[in-house]
């Protein structure tokens, strides 16, 4: 484990991580780099016990890299701090689209996590990955009568959205299902919380969940349906959150709507309080750590149970970004340099927007570093870009780097949420590979696609085929 007092490479000042107790590893969403981070005899970042220069070297670039130790260590965290804090039973599940992979599944489901998908794709993925039904929860806000019917079928939790999506079921359960389907309800509870309005989920006008004024129409009609058992409720008030106040508002809100819905003889003994601990992007940025985020829910359900006379829930909670974003770096290679004087001065990569679109999308930042000179001084302030021909194709903007050169390893630091589940083949690029490290070891976890892989679904009508003359 790395020192609590260790610099960052390339920032030209020390930090300490916010550890509480000083024998375990800090909060990884607390980082800018992955728990196995340090810089070797070479001068070379190293994380996991791997060089990223060979990796580079190995398996091209871009390069998504996992830190397997990380991963572990921030599902041990929230599972650990719901057995400490929490006086019920509880259940971590991990929001899956912040990066499904079948070996990303298979070392979180080692961890006694469960599993939040919000599509037929990422159930299958799991599925295949030995995730045991049970601990998997369907989400999802327009989900097709095929996707329910595999669900069923699975025997899933069903986290029911809409109206249209419970009269479906309803019927796909009478007709599929020879015992009552498990179903929670999501809900809208009306909490604002200052993050980006495209990841804000929880305020009123949101596509997400049933809006507070239909739910007792809601609750009518489930007590009169024998295929369909809710056994809780769900609510998530948005993604990349600092502030503690909303969750314990939310709290509030769903004990309360809990207790009127067992007035309806309905069997509500579970609630899901949704994710959305944010992560240390950069510098300024000041999460708080995985266990304070969990103990602040946990009191504020107690809390609310015990002002309403009712007993503990079955908790649940679905981070997604704090569990995995902090575990994975993307390596590319610096290459075609722009100065305009007295202006601006662009370094090109071999990657962009369609391995991270987040920039271009939600305008997110992030820090960098080059991997293969971690010493070299901080010398200028540059556009790092991507490849693509996109003028918004910026992957960081007045970044703080060594003087680079062409062929530099060249990191952003934080990339593994919503990096690679949101790549895309833009201007036909291939997606990167992906490998995971642990102990010196790398395996590769997704192969880089071809330009074979680009075209392999192409079809052309026969009278386009070109016929030879």
């Amino acid at each position: 484990m790395l020192s609590t007092d260790r610099s960052l490479p390339n920032t030209g000042h020390r930090y300490v991580p916010q550890v509480t107790d000083l024998n375990l590893p800090p909060s990884p969403n607390q980082e800018l780099m992955p728990l196995t981070a340090k810089v070797n005899e070479k001068d070379s970042l190293e994380i996991g016990g791997c060089d990223l220069q060979e990796l580079v070297e190995k398996y091209g670039s871009p390069l998504y890299i996992l830190d397997e130790f990380t991963l572990r260590t921030s599902c041990q965290q929230y599972r650990d701090s719901f057995a400490a804090y929490y006086g019920g039973e509880s259940q971590v599940i991990y929001a899956s689209k912040a990066w499904s992979c079948m070996a990303v599944c298979r070392i979180i489901d080692s961890e006694d996590i469960g599993f939040d998908v919000v599509s037929g794709g990422e159930l299958h993925t799991t599925l295949e990955a030995g995730v045991s039904q049970d601990k998997i929860y369907f989400h999802g806000n327009n989900k097709s009568a095929a996707e329910l019917e595999f669900a069923v079928e699975t025997g899933c939790t069903i986290m029911v959205d809409n109206w249209l999506e419970l009269k479906t079921l309803s019927q796909i359960a009478s007709d599929k299902s020879k015992q009552p389907v498990p179903i929670m309800i999501r809900l809208t509870p009306g909490i604002e919380c200052h993050t980006h309005e495209y990841i804000r989920t929880g305020h009123l006008d949101s596509k997400f969940g049933f809006d507070p004024n239909q739910l007792s129409e809601v609750f009518t009609y489930l007590s009169q349906q024998a295929n369909i058992s809710c056994i809780g409720l769900h609510a998530h008030i948005g993604s990349q959150i600092f502030e503690r106040q909303p969750h314990k508002d939310l709290a509030g809100v769903l004990v309360d709507w809990m207790r009127k819905a067992q007035g309806y003889g309905l069997p509500v003994t579970t609630l899901n309080v949704g994710g959305g601990l944010g992560i240390k992007y950069v510098e300024s940025d000041d999460p708080p750590s995985i266990s304070e985020w969990v103990k602040a829910v946990s009191t504020s359900i107690e809390q609310a149970c015990n002002d309403a006379g009712l007993p503990l829930p079955r908790l649940i909670a679905e981070p997604g970004r704090s569990l995995i974003g902090s575990a994975c770096v993307t390596a590319y290679i610096v290459g075609s340099r722009k100065e305009i004087p007295d202006f601006n001065t662009y370094i090109a990569v071999d990657g962009g927007m369609s391995d991270n679109p987040r920039p271009i999308t939600y305008q997110s930042v992030y820090r960098a570093v080059i991997a293969n000179r971690m010493s070299s001084p901080l010398e200028e302030k540059v556009t790092v870009a991507g490849k693509h021909c996109e003028s918004g194709d910026v992957v960081i903007k007045n970044a703080e780097l060594p003087k680079t050169e062409p062929g530099d390893i060249l990191v952003v630091l934080d990339t593994g949420a919503y990096n690679y589940s949101m790549a895309s083949n833009y201007n036909r690029i291939g997606r990167p590979a992906a490998v995971v490290v642990y102990q010196g070891e790398a395996n590769l976890i997704i192969e880089r696609e071809t330009y074979h892989n680009l075209i392999e679904r192409d079809r052309l009508p026969e009278r386009l085929v070109k016929q030879e003359k």
